[in-house]
């Protein structure tokens, strides 16, 4: 029993060391009619791979997951899969508002090749802490992979309380945090009382050198996905504690990122990588394309 704790705790912690750096929220291209553009996809793969990020994360907010079919998702992570090989560790998004249906999900997809899972808190039905808890809890136990837990109040009208993270960070299956609530205070309860295994992970692009600067380990970042290059330097910088350059480069960022949520995410960042030849900016319904003048203001920022 020792020896096999041992090795899980090795193979965690193995696990977790590739997560220092930038992770790429990927979207999904989808071509004029809606259809999953793979030649699109496989041309994202190649522009951030190539930029130098550090992970790819897929069937996540960005990639419009709420609107893919089970069959699209499964296509789509087969797919990268493949033609990622073992190039850059992948993060999948499986989480949701019914512990039960998420657990199912994790029992019928296919996680061979996949690093770890990160999981949103359930939003909508606006759980109490204790709920939040138990949902995570189960999904720990449940999963056979690593999972990271996903807090942003905006999309799920809960907050995942500090004391929440800290209590789940106990859990040997539960190894880091994405935090996209934007309350710095709370991102340092966190990296103050965590175990040194335990990642904290931004979820907000321009926040993420400021949390470098206590503790956070990287980003999961949208902007990755149209300047990968120039966003992974800034985020090795930062981690390199090299912050002079680190803020030149964050400051490019400062105009465009609010464009990226100002029609809802990810609409900017998909005109910009259709701006750039990667893909279409197409996007479904309820998301409309960004319009001519977000398109215009994108342009002239750039």
């Amino acid at each position: 029993m020792l020896a096999e704790n041992n090795f899980l705790h090795f193979k965690i912690s193995m696990t977790q060391d590739i997560f220092r750096g930038t992770g790429v929220a990927l979207v999904t291209p989808f071509k004029e009619d809606l259809t999953v553009d793979f030649d699109g996809l496989l041309k994202l793969l190649d522009f951030t791979i190539s930029g130098g990020v550090n992970y790819l994360v897929v069937n996540g907010t960005t990639a419009e997951s709420v609107t893919t079919t089970t069959a699209e998702k499964a296509e789509i992570l087969n797919f990268i899969k493949e033609h990622v090989a073992d190039r850059l560790p992948i993060v999948y998004g499986i989480g949701g508002n019914s512990t039960h249906q998420v657990i199912e999900t994790i029992a019928n997809t296919d996680l061979d090749g996949v690093a770890a899972i990160l999981s949103v808190s359930p939003y909508y039905n606006k759980p109490s802490q204790i709920g939040i808890y138990q949902h995570y809890l189960h999904i720990a136990n449940a999963c056979p992979v690593p999972v990271i837990l996903y807090n942003v109040p905006g999309r799920t009208s809960s907050n995942v309380t500090a004391d929440t993270v800290l209590k789940l960070s106990a859990h040997p299956n539960i190894i880091g945090i994405k935090e996209a609530s934007g309350n710095m205070e709370q991102c340092m309860i966190i990296a103050k009382h965590k175990p040194s295994d335990f990642l904290l992970i931004s979820g907000d692009d321009l926040l993420t050198l400021p949390m470098i600067t206590f503790g956070a380990v990287g980003v999961i970042s949208v902007l990755a996905n149209a300047f990968p290059e120039k966003f992974s330097k800034m985020v090795q910088l930062g981690l390199s504690f090299d912050f002079a350059p680190a803020h030149q480069l964050l400051n490019d960022f400062v105009d465009i990122n609010p464009l990226m949520y100002e029609e809802s995410n990810p609409v900017g960042v998909k005109a910009l990588l259709e701006r750039f030849g990667v893909c279409k900016a197409s996007v479904r319904l309820p998301l409309l394309e960004a319009s001519a003048g977000l398109k215009d203001r994108l342009n002239k920022l750039i």
